[in-house]
């Protein structure tokens, strides 16, 4: 595994590069929170697996009615499929139901599973705990009711990007220490673990495209500015846990060009000295988001593939 202090010699791809100077696209938090999201929903997306059947619902959370999308593969390879939770990226205070929905379908055609994808509350307007309070609620729900779905229980993934990858690795801690439900893989795009700025990816990448430190920082003041950040509870950051032996198996995507590379690359190398079973790819040549690129940017298709093919393979396994 790549030593998370490990610096990124690769230039940003050549593709990828002449994308972000058709369609520039920066997180900021300039002008507020419905600034932010409406850039963020002004973004030109193209249709994704338009075949996919989908379906929204609410279901009861801890602070009223919490809405989700379902997604049904076309023609699932085992029959009940497994089923995804999948928690979306945005700092916390930016993404839905809808900004997200290509990336969703990604994930239920990529891991041939039924997807829920879950709007929980945005800071700042519903600071920590509210997400990890929505997320692990949808969890639960998930579990009890893939059945009635049409889903397999016993196979359960939790996957997110970016604050959905933080979200995702707390809700593995807390079904761990709940005594379940049982979840088979943690996939954990590009995700904010361990809240540590000192890394030299967040000096590194700075003023990297998509996401540079300035909006780490501003997005984490939105969503925990009433915390300790120096000493964050394992919910807030999932690096801070005391014991992360008897997670479920991880696979923590990175990227070269992203101020939370070593972040993610940390938390694998805590996993793996915990015996947990764990796959961290660095996309050397990619940056923060890059989910969102996959199927224009080759090298952004072939490293969402790789992430999602794990996602597959740990679900269709006996």
């Amino acid at each position: 595994m790549p030593a998370a202090d490990e610096p990124n010699s690769t230039p940003l791809d050549a593709i990828l590069q002449k994308v972000l100077e058709a369609v520039p696209f920066q997180f900021t938090t300039e002008g507020g929170p419905e600034a932010s999201r409406q850039r963020f929903r002004d973004l030109p997306r193209r249709p994704v697996h338009p075949e996919v059947r989908t379906e929204d619902r609410t279901i009861d959370g801890p602070a009223g009615p919490i809405p989700i999308r379902l997604y049904w593969p076309t023609a699932p390879g085992v029959t009940p499929p497994p089923v995804v939770v999948f928690i979306h990226g945005g700092g916390w205070a930016i993404g839905d139901l809808d900004t997200y929905d290509d990336t969703a379908r990604l994930h239920a055609v990529g891991a041939d599973a039924v997807v829920v994808s879950v709007d929980y509350r945005l800071a700042p307007e519903h600071p920590f705990p509210a997400a990890v309070d929505d997320v692990w609620a949808a969890t639960q729900w998930v579990a009890d009711n893939a059945a009635e779905l049409g889903a397999d229980p016993t196979r359960l993934a939790v996957a997110g990007d970016s604050a959905g990858g933080n979200l995702a690795a707390v809700v593995a801690q807390l079904a761990r220490d709940a005594g379940g439900p049982p979840i088979r893989i943690q996939l954990l795009w590009y995700p904010a673990t361990t809240w540590d700025p000192s890394l030299p990816s967040f000096t590194e990448n700075a003023d990297a495209p998509v996401l540079g430190t300035g909006a780490v920082a501003r997005l984490s003041l939105w969503y925990a500015s009433h915390v300790d950040l120096k000493n964050p509870p394992a919910t807030l950051a999932p690096a801070k846990a005391q014991d992360l032996s008897g997670l479920p198996a991880a696979y923590i995507a990175v990227a070269g060009h992203d101020p939370l590379r070593d972040d993610g690359k940390r938390y694998g190398e805590l996993l793996a000295a915990a015996d947990v079973p764990v796959e961290v790819h660095n996309a050397t040549s990619l940056v923060h988001g890059y989910l969102g690129y996959a199927g224009v940017v080759p090298a952004a298709t072939d490293a969402t593939d790789r992430g999602l093919l794990a996602l597959r393979e740990a679900l269709h396994s006996d």
